[in-house]
């Protein structure tokens, strides 16, 4: 499926084609979505360019993200996708720019498309072109990733506070130490996700403005050119910081679980040194040998009863002493 913008007067329009010998040599905007054979060759007839398939796309190397052919600048960004969900992915998207009209290609649904496309059906210049459509869409992208990063750092706060926290507050330590570990674990997959997209969208900025020096670009462009430039240093700067402060939580959570264990352990040791000598006593008053003054005795019981419980307490009232316990 693919959709076509048209630009009107106020706004720029959108189609989906279904004839696909009907495309308008005006759009400034053709975004392909799971294309199929048929829609890239008719994109292709009508834009000139050649449509890179999905394989092309998931390429690593540089040169196969971006690249100039026949006058069209390719860009394959990584995008973040269903970002507010358990199961956070990344999806590859390629921008196409030429003679002032922009393809996309994508084969998931990121969310900046979708707040693009509503933007500017609402209102845009009747002159707009494919480079401005394209800088609203990485501009976009880059404030995605600002909103990510700002909610990822906000629960990752909450969770050192449930770590730190008092330890008359804490309750259910077992289930509650599992949640929180998977929820550092998620976090530290969607910053690293984030990260990663940030990093090809540095990537796709810079390629822009090395080979916007040869183009008739407006000043304002170019300066938006540069504060992106800005903006996913520093973005990338702050997800590497929130990647540092999950492995300091996680450390620190694996540090209280260590604790809490040696803490169990240790209870489990002075109740064994606690419960030695009344053992010991009932042991010795336990062996079957026919000479022992003390079978006879009449308070014999009561007395090997109060020597357990002293063997028991003095132990105890030690430990406390020393502070142990």
């Amino acid at each position: 499926m693919f959709s076509v913008f048209v630009p009107s007067e106020t706004s720029l329009k959108k189609a989906v084609i279904e004839d696909l010998s009907a495309l308008p040599e005006n759009a400034v905007w053709i975004d392909l979505v799971n294309p199929s054979a048929a829609e890239d060759k008719a994109v292709e007839r009508l834009a000139g360019i050649a449509i890179p398939t999905r394989e092309d796309m998931q390429e690593i190397e540089i040169s196969s993200r971006l690249y100039m052919e026949n006058g069209a600048r390719y860009m394959t960004a990584t995008l973040m996708c269903h970002s507010d969900t358990d199961m956070p992915r990344t999806t590859a998207v390629t921008f196409i720019l030429g003679d002032h009209r922009l393809v996309t290609v994508r084969y998931d649904l990121p969310k900046p498309f979708a707040l693009v496309e509503a933007k500017l059906a609402r209102s845009c210049t009747p002159s707009i072109t494919g480079e401005m459509v394209l800088m609203e869409l990485l501009d976009a992208v880059i404030d995605r990733c600002a909103d990510i990063l700002e909610r990822c750092g906000a629960e990752i706060d909450q969770v050192s506070h449930e770590i730190f926290e008092p330890e008359s507050e804490r309750h259910g330590h077992a289930k509650r130490y599992s949640q929180i570990l998977i929820s550092i674990g998620r976090k530290g997959d969607l910053t690293s996700k984030v990260r990663e997209s940030l990093v090809s969208i540095g990537r796709v900025v810079t390629f822009l403005s090395a080979v916007v020096e040869g183009v008739k670009w407006s000043k304002d462009m170019r300066e938006q050119l540069k504060t992106m430039q800005r903006d996913v240093a520093s973005l990338t700067d702050h997800a590497s910081y929130l990647s540092n402060k999950i492995t300091f939580v996680l450390d620190a959570m694996l540090g209280v679980v260590n604790l809490e264990q040696n803490n169990i352990i240790k209870l489990f040791s002075v109740m064994a040194v606690v419960l030695m000598p009344p053992t010991l006593i009932a042991s010795v008053y336990g062996m079957n040998f026919k000479v022992m003054p003390e079978l006879e005795w009449v308070h014999g019981y009561p007395m090997a009863l109060v020597m357990m419980l002293i063997a028991a307490i003095v132990p105890y009232w030690i430990f406390k002493w020393k502070k142990w316990l």
